[in-house]
């Protein structure tokens, strides 16, 4: 790949401010990039629709339009600094990285695998955007880029392994506490007996899509409030998985008393979706209260300063 050709621009008049205060200027790309970009879309388009079909119009994916918002909004505010850092990127290095996402795409839109499918187009945009700008504009925008990453389902078969002994602790804790107040209830795995019910506890309610969730609007939520004071924003980040899977506990335990006192139908309807977004409501709430909270621990690792 020419990097001469995909690299030559002239200066355009749009005005958004760099860091500094100096002014910058966007740069005109030139056809054959302008020609890239139309190719990316062809691909990109088609896969993105269907995540927002498959997984975005899910539970376990809502917040992907979210994260896809605040991720442009973050590239359009860090991209002009960043790309004050342009270089060539290796060629060789670039175009094989975006030969092998291209491969694994084309495989994985075959045979229907939109995890794969989506992960892998990412993946040649990245390529594609160390060929253009260079190694250093990708690690300037490393905060965007991985939190854009958020938008892609995660696979099947991680989100299995990693549900699978979370969704056992959680029910044999919400049954040996019910079990403890007197209610008629038993458990075997991840299935649970009350009365004459039979409930699953399924990957929603076992709070890995909490997790997911949260990590992505806690990253955001964290990188522009505290981005200067990366150990207190670490420690932050370390309270949401128990967090989440705290706030799944009482979901499960508030469906259990749904189902026992008004039966299977009314637990599976509307108040399964309504307890799953109040408990992340509640999540989310509380992760914002610990940071208040946590204001002179958050001036003692800065150093005194509040951000």
């Amino acid at each position: 790949m020419n990097n001469e050709a995909l690299g030559t621009w002239e200066t355009a008049d749009r005005k958004p401010a760099g860091r500094g205060g100096v002014p910058f200027k966007w740069p005109a790309l030139s056809p054959a990039v302008w020609l890239l970009v139309v190719g990316i879309a062809a691909l990109a388009i088609p896969t993105m629709l269907t995540i927002a079909r498959v997984s975005w119009s899910t539970e376990q994916g809502g917040h992907g339009p979210l994260v896809l918002a605040t991720g442009l909004w973050l590239m359009w505010r860090e991209v002009p600094a960043a790309l004050r850092l342009r270089e060539r990127g290796n060629a060789l290095l670039g175009s094989a990285f975006v030969a092998v996402c291209l491969l694994t795409y084309m495989v994985a839109r075959i045979t229907g695998i939109i995890e794969i499918e989506g992960f892998a187009l990412y993946g040649a945009l990245l390529g594609t955007g160390y060929l253009l700008f260079g190694g250093p504009v990708l690690r300037e925008l490393w905060f965007p880029l991985l939190y854009l990453g958020f938008i892609f389902p995660p696979p099947d078969q991680l989100v299995a392994i990693i549900t699978q002994p979370i969704k056992i602790a959680i029910s044999e804790q919400a049954v040996n506490l019910l079990h403890a107040l007197g209610y008629p209830i038993g458990s075997s795995g991840v299935s649970i007996q009350i009365a004459q019910y039979d409930l699953l506890v399924a990957a929603a309610c076992a709070g890995l899509n909490s997790i997911i969730s949260l990590t992505a609007i806690c990253l955001f939520y964290v990188y522009v409030r505290h981005r200067a004071n990366w150990r207190y924003a670490a420690l932050l980040m370390l309270t949401i998985v128990p967090i989440a899977v705290f706030a799944n506990f009482m979901r499960v335990i508030l469906l259990i008393l749904i189902t026992y006192y008004f039966g299977d139908a009314a637990a599976q309807g509307f108040a399964h979706d309504f307890a799953g977004l109040v408990m992340f409501l509640i999540s989310v709430l509380t992760i914002f209260a610990l940071d208040g909270l946590a204001t002179p621990l958050r001036r003692a690792l800065g150093n005194g300063d509040d951000d």
